[in-house]
């Protein structure tokens, strides 16, 4: 099979396509023929090494396909099942061996593509908006990257829980989609004092709770966006890794509450897994949130979909088609 190898940390150049055998699954295993894999932008980040991960490797954490093999002791799964998965390495691959218990079942009208576009993204702004800070009607939320995968996902699944939003982008163009997804007001964090706008848009009163996937160049913003006891869930680093934040500025602020959560801590069971993946699919067959497919690569053309992602060239989200 063939699979995108990085051998050493860099640039979207380390991504390089080899050929590796098709591996067999053990018990408790399957094989997923994969048909779309899900790009995240966390994948930059250990292709360059801000974070570490064991090399040779395969990148990659999402993806969708059709159960080829199962290994013993599985009966979650049969041949034939479309199944999908979101965390691991392993998924810029023509297949992957996969925990059976660690995957789920597609329900019919939830195709293979938009599953790869959405477990990942899809599952953490349902642990973000329900079970790390519980959005309720009437809260003033502010979502960072609103025109982004998970950034467009949380404004809508935010709007359709009640919800104002106030969302951020890099541009024009994004803020226009960042509005299609239905925030209530755009900020240009480029060209505008967030914290500023937003204690405007508030009346002085700021947000319950911020969402931050930016890091290093809208932290600062987001603190200061705060109500009273508000929130900021900081998720991400597309900017950079945020500064350290003393403790005493929480304080200063009203009170702030600052956490910097992961998916793989609120999907740690089977359990949790099959809830927050079963919310995702019925959001979307609801109509509460709208996942969009911005743009599909070959799974060879890996490092071009790195450099896209990089350059904030993409829209929604983004796919390798093996």
């Amino acid at each position: 099979m063939k699979v995108i190898e990085i051998t050493e940390v860099g640039g979207p150049e380390a991504l390089t396509l080899a050929e590796r055998d098709t591996p067999s699954p053990g018990p408790g295993e399957i094989l997923i023929r994969q048909t779309a894999v899900g790009l995240n932008f966390i994948d930059t980040y250990y292709r360059s090494g801000l974070y570490p991960m064991a090399l040779p490797g395969v990148l990659g954490s999402e993806g969708a396909g059709v159960v080829e093999m199962i290994g013993k002791d599985v009966t979650r799964f049969k041949v034939g099942d479309r199944a999908a998965y979101a965390g691991g390495f392993g998924a810029y691959a023509e297949a992957r061996v996969y925990p059976a218990d660690r995957a789920v079942r597609l329900p019919d009208g939830v195709s293979d593509e938009l599953a790869a576009a959405v477990m990942l993204k899809g599952m953490t702004a349902e642990f973000l908006l329900h079970r790390c800070f519980t959005v309720l009607p009437g809260h003033t939320v502010l979502i960072h990257a609103a025109a982004g995968g998970v950034g467009g996902l949380l404004v809508q699944w935010a709007k359709a829980l009640g919800a104002r939003v106030i969302g951020t982008a890099g541009s024009s163009d994004k803020a226009a989609i960042a509005r299609d997804h239905g925030a209530d007001e755009i900020i240009l964090y480029r060209q505008e004092d967030v914290a500023e706008r937003v204690r405007a848009l508030t009346g002085g009163e700021g947000v319950a709770v911020a969402y931050d996937s930016v890091g290093r160049d809208t932290i600062d913003g987001s603190l200061a966006s705060l109500k009273r006891r508000g929130w900021l869930v900081t998720f991400g680093n597309a900017s950079g890794p945020p500064p350290a934040i003393d403790p005493l500025r929480l304080m200063r602020g009203g009170s702030l509450i600052l956490t910097r959560p992961t998916l793989v801590d609120y999907v740690s069971t089977t359990k949790e897994l099959d809830a927050s993946a079963a919310a995702v699919f019925e959001a979307i067959q609801t109509g509460a949130i709208h996942p969009q497919i911005g743009q599909r690569f070959a799974l060879k053309d890996a490092a071009d979909a790195h450099r896209a992602l990089e350059g904030r060239e993409t829209t929604g989200a983004t796919l390798l088609i093996p």
